[in-house]
């Protein structure tokens, strides 16, 4: 066992393992509710959502979101250093790298995050579908239209993706009891 597998993360609840570290660890004064984590092999995204800005009754649409931007700005650079020592603590102990945003309205501002090499295999059809997309301008290579296409599908099959979600969790737990269970 490596040293981030500790024996509660190896129990099958590494997101809630994860989301209760970040729920303690983090400043109480600086986020106005819990945060959402997302953990995937790679990275854990930690993103918490902030007190939107008072604006005027009348203010417009460009003007809200010119100050939530604001916010979220300040709130990056206000936290920096402190954002990176707890990332620091976190890749340490979960092996992942640590990627940061926050929700500021209805708007969700992603500070860092990586873009990670995936390679697939794709058959003609697959490959045209790919090459449709950047001929349109939609995309300007296949790795991009490749992005868009999962971003799309993630979109629109978010309920399906939660119940597959779910269903994989249940069958680590029960994997997790089975009979080569330590």
């Amino acid at each position: 066992m490596t040293h981030h597998e500790s024996t509660e993360e190896t129990t099958g609840d590494l997101a809630g393992v994860v989301r209760g570290w970040f729920t303690g660890r983090l400043p109480q004064d600086w986020f106005t509710g819990p945060v959402e984590v997302r953990i995937d092999r790679e990275e854990i995204t930690v993103v918490g959502p902030l007190a939107a800005p008072e604006v005027a009754a009348d203010a417009s649409a460009a003007e809200r979101a010119a100050a939530a931007d604001g916010r979220a700005r300040a709130f990056r650079e206000a936290t920096r250093e402190h954002r990176i020592e707890i990332a620091r603590e976190a890749e340490h102990r979960f092996g992942r790298k640590v990627a940061w945003g926050v929700t500021v309205g209805d708007e969700t501002r992603l500070f860092t995050h990586l873009a990670v090499p995936v390679m697939t295999r794709l058959r003609q059809p697959e490959r045209l579908v790919l090459d449709t997309l950047v001929a349109a301008g939609v995309a300007r290579s296949r790795s991009e239209a490749l992005a868009w296409s999962v971003r799309l599908v993630g979109t629109h099959a978010e309920d399906w993706l939660a119940q597959l979600r779910q269903a994989m969790e249940q069958v680590e737990r029960v994997r997790s009891q089975g009979p080569d269970a330590d």
